[in-house]
């Protein structure tokens, strides 16, 4: 019986354990020039030290007109891909593997920062805001209206995140996530309440995911045999004729079909003012729905907060993997007292702190 300390070998990575952190907005580049900071290092560096098997930096855009706010990270140059390059040499220090999120928000992009900000909303141009773009001109519920991608454009999305993902090797990341949740581009593209083409990208769900598909293609050409590539689905938008769950599982066996090597399963985000059921591990029939529907490798993610429960979602073959966003801000060294909980000897427990475990 599979458990979270068992390790996982994802194409060439090898990852030690199935406690993992995802992908987690900090706002936090103050110079607005996408290049992460100390901040990124000690946010990222600390999950690695405390044990996490897989640590996802946070959703970082592949263009400057992708981040979600000027503060976000982003990969589109050698002065972001330097200051990334540190953060993943010390986290492979402590034994962790490193994915980067590859993203574009599309509609929701240009925003004010989550916190610390005098506004919600879009931001103006000038303060900093640009033109958001979108597959249809329509808008998120209390942002600006985005401008259609025109069909030739979007070659050079594609051609984005493939950059994006070359980059992200040469910083040292062992693998990249591409963003297609929490009602960002691809997730915008992937539903119907948000794409009204009527070109090839538009309609029937084979043309609803086609530029998905085209970027996995891309992404996997772009990274070779041996590097794992995720893809982040909402696996529903909560609302009447939108995007759900079982169109989420076939699209996933058509992502794994173009390249794709592990699906991390959440919920929402398109649409606002939706009411959506919280609870203890609340996404997590999601997970595992895809997981049996589609035949493919999953993780959960969504009130996963102690380690029995995490456990047990692994054990019961719910998922393949946890996620723990903000348990782990909160308890940045969970799996290490996830291990002492459940009767685990670690071998990686950081030196600095063996005076610190649990009698």
């Amino acid at each position: 019986m599979t458990g979270i300390f068992d390790p996982l070998d994802i194409r060439g990575v090898h990852v030690r354990n199935r406690l993992w952190v995802p992908a987690l907005c900090q706002y936090s580049v103050f110079e607005r020039d996408g290049v992460p900071t100390d901040w990124h290092l000690a946010h990222l560096g600390s999950f690695a030290r405390g044990g996490a098997g897989l640590v996802m930096a946070e959703a970082t855009g592949i263009t400057p007109e992708g981040r979600i706010s000027p503060h976000d990270t982003g990969i589109w140059s050698t002065a972001q891909v330097a200051a990334w390059r540190r953060i993943t040499d010390f986290a492979h220090t402590q034994g962790a593997a490193v994915g980067l999120q590859l993203a574009h928000a599309g509609r929701k992009a240009s925003v004010w920062p989550e916190w610390g900000s005098p506004a919600k909303g879009t931001m103006p141009a000038d303060q900093g805001g640009w033109q958001t773009v979108a597959p249809s001109a329509v808008a998120f519920e209390g942002y600006a209206p985005p401008r259609a991608l025109a069909l030739d454009e979007l070659p050079d999305v594609v051609a984005a995140f493939a950059a994006a993902a070359r980059r992200a090797m040469d910083a040292g990341f062992d693998l990249v996530e591409l963003h297609a949740a929490h009602g960002y581009l691809l997730h915008q593209f992937l539903s119907p309440l948000s794409n009204h083409r009527d070109d090839a990208y538009g309609g029937t769900l084979e043309n609803r995911a086609r530029l998905l598909l085209e970027i996995v293609r891309a992404v996997r050409a772009e990274v070779g045999g041996a590097v794992p590539v995720f893809v982040r689905f909402s696996a529903t938008d909560y609302s009447d004729g939108g995007w759900d769950a079982e169109q989420t599982a076939v699209v996933a066996g058509w992502a794994r079909d173009a390249g794709a090597d592990f699906f991390d399963i959440s919920s929402g985000g398109l649409m606002a003012g939706v009411r959506i059921p919280l609870g203890p591990g609340y996404q997590v029939p999601f997970a595992e729905f895809v997981r049996t529907s589609a035949g493919v490798d999953v993780n959960a993610v969504g009130l996963i907060t102690d380690a029995a429960q995490a456990q047990q979602i692994v054990e019961s073959g719910q998922a393949d993997a946890v996620m723990l966003g903000r348990e782990s801000m909160r308890d940045p060294h969970f799996p290490l007292r996830a291990a002492h909980e459940l009767g685990v000897e670690l071998d990686y427990w950081p030196p600095q702190y063996l005076r610190a475990r649990w009698p």
